[in-house]
């Protein structure tokens, strides 16, 4: 299942476009998400590596992962513009009152959408039925577009996150 990213980084962005995604401790309000937004695109737009402008893009996905993009095919990012995001989305992040360096938060699409856990949540979803090998479940260490387009969301049994439960 695809993940869905804006349209104009589906068109123009190169599948070797590097990804990063951020998860957040918590799910965002519909509030914090539209407050969070402006500020994401404002800074891919300014983002620079160099002072080479980058070609980047940033979108909130299910209220929970913020995924920043570059097509490293105009510039390459490099250590110290990596850095500035990483300060960025911490910024953000205290901001909004949210940490968004969750490394241990699975989401997991279900009949009511998509859902996060945390680790022991994971755990008990899979012991009690709700989250089973077929269900598909999204892939944080994706790190291009082409892979979080095909493998962003996969089958439980079929990705790293299998050994969490």
């Amino acid at each position: 299942m695809m993940v869905e990213m804006p349209e104009m980084v589906t068109a123009t962005f190169a599948p070797s476009s590097r990804v990063w995604v951020y998860l957040a401790s918590r799910d965002l309000t519909s509030e914090e998400v539209q407050a969070i937004e402006p500020v994401l695109n404002q800074f891919t737009q300014q983002w620079v590596s160099h002072n080479r402008q980058l070609k980047a893009a940033g979108k909130v996905l299910y209220n929970r992962a913020l995924v920043l993009m570059v097509d490293e095919s105009q510039a390459g990012a490099s250590g110290c513009s990596i850095d500035s995001s990483v300060h960025f989305i911490e910024s953000l992040g205290n901001q909004v009152g949210v940490n968004f360096f969750e490394r241990f938060a699975f989401g997991a699409k279900l009949d009511d959408g998509v859902r996060f856990f945390n680790r022991e949540e994971f755990k008990n979803a899979y012991q009690n039925g709700l989250v089973t090998n077929e269900t598909l479940v999204f892939d944080n260490l994706v790190n291009s577009k082409e892979s979080l387009e095909a493998k962003g969301w996969m089958p439980l049994e079929k990705t790293w996150l299998k050994r969490m439960v």
